[in-house]
């Protein structure tokens, strides 16, 4: 069973998700960590930031993998996952920028752009804390409910309600890509723990769906109950229902 922790207010949970990523990194300073992208981690980022300006934690040995790319969008584009890990978290503390690593969402062969990342990932080794949101279907990273899912990293065709829950970021929803390079389930279960973070009541159903619903591929996130490791970080609203 999961490990739930219920925070009380936006001011906790960003401390809470900050501290465990904090601790990881003042006990393994070259620990390899796993990243997600979206709302939800933003404040948790942001209290990182603060503890690194206060000296209480160091990037400077540490390396990331985060989760997905939206395939199409360059780098430097506002809404890329790439724009978004610098303007949040890299640029403001001591990651090497050689040690970050996020899909490469332009590659102009996004299947071998893939391929590669799965081989990049094998080659780092385990990674010691995996950061994860849930969408509201129940995907982790962008792997979307199905009869079966991909192991690996993999491209895949966005469910039209993932692209409309992020066209909010967008001008509108035909400029949100139709595809994205994620990594697969079995890339994101060989973590050695995962932080699962969910916030707002409009995340109550899918998290109660995940952590104590049937484990199912039509509910990816409920694949986490098969992990001995899961912290499940969560505000009053997202965790009514558990």
């Amino acid at each position: 069973m999961p490990n739930i922790i219920k925070a009380q207010t936006e001011e906790q949970f960003n401390d809470i998700g900050a501290g465990i990523i904090a601790s990881l990194l003042q006990s393994n300073p070259k620990a390899l960590l796993g990243l997600a992208t979206g709302s939800t981690p933003v404040g948790v980022y942001k209290r990182l930031v603060e503890l690194f300006n206060e000296g209480s934690v160091s990037f400077a040995q540490a390396q990331s993998y985060n989760l997905d790319e939206y395939v199409g969008l360059p780098a430097d584009h506002p809404e890329s996952y790439r724009r978004f890990m610098d303007d949040k978290l890299f640029s403001l503390v001591d990651i090497l920028p050689e040690n970050t690593h996020v899909p490469p969402g332009s590659d102009p062969d996004p299947q071998q752009a893939a391929a590669e990342y799965t081989k990049l990932l094998e080659r780092a080794g385990r990674i010691d804390l995996q950061i994860l949101g849930v969408g509201h279907n129940g995907h982790i990273g962008f792997n979307e409910p199905g009869e079966e899912l991909e192991g690996f990293t993999h491209v895949v065709t966005l469910d039209e309600s993932t692209r409309k829950a992020n066209a909010r970021f967008f001008n509108s929803i035909d400029e949100v890509p139709v595809q994205a390079i994620t990594m697969g389930i079995a890339s994101i279960l060989h973590a050695k723990q995962i932080l699962l973070m969910a916030r707002g009541a409009d995340k109550a159903e899918i998290i109660a769906r995940a952590l104590q619903g049937p484990v199912t591929t039509e509910c990816p996130a409920s694949l986490l109950q098969t992990h001995p490791n899961v912290i499940v970080l969560v505000d009053q609203e997202a965790g009514r229902l558990i």
